[in-house]
């Protein structure tokens, strides 16, 4: 069972993939010297970084759920 945030973690990353396609599409339509193309090369590495946070964050909630379920000394499940 994973805990009631991981809904706002998946909207999230839904969200930001979302965004970061539009970004590679917008890209593939613009000059690679211009300073857009660049822009958009930015925006799509904050991008990569933000989803590799909310993924750690998701995998996080979804290993203490599992904790959660079984009985571990608490000394291990504060990990």
């Amino acid at each position: 069972m994973m805990k009631p945030n991981s809904g706002a973690t998946n909207k999230a990353i839904d969200r930001i993939l979302e965004l970061s396609a539009a970004a590679h599409i917008q890209r593939r339509w613009t000059a690679r010297d211009s300073a857009k193309f660049h822009n958009l090369t930015g925006a799509i590495a904050a991008y990569g970084k933000a989803l590799a946070i909310l993924t750690s964050l998701q995998h996080r909630e979804e290993f203490h759920a599992i904790i959660g379920q079984h009985d571990v000394p608490g000394c291990v499940a504060r990990i």
